[in-house]
């Protein structure tokens, strides 16, 4: 935990517990929404795997990404869970989307 603590500049073992449990509701909670989102755009099963697990996976991807950034700021973390945001998805290619 001591790495992980240094890695992230977290302070105390009580805000790794908060930023453990930001993470936890935040996958949670995609994935409940990811299901009437779905069904919004009338994307079942019985279109096959091919076609709902990919659309699943882009719907879940965005709305992660605001729930992680909503759920620090409620949970009082949000600059840990900005700049990991902004790290994550400049990463992934994404950077771009904060240049000034």
């Amino acid at each position: 935990m001591k790495k992980l603590k240094e890695r992230w500049n977290i302070q105390s073992n009580g805000q790794l517990f908060i930023v453990f449990l930001v993470f936890a509701i935040t996958g949670s909670s995609s994935a409940k929404l990811g299901a009437p989102v779905s069904q919004f755009f009338e994307i079942t099963k019985d279109l096959g795997w091919y076609v709902y697990w990919p659309f699943r996976i882009l719907i879940i991807f965005p709305i992660y990404q605001v729930l992680l950034v909503l759920f620090g700021w409620i949970f009082g973390q949000f600059d840990f869970f900005w700049t990991f945001e902004k790290k994550m998805l400049t990463n992934m290619g994404l950077g771009f989307l904060f240049k000034k």
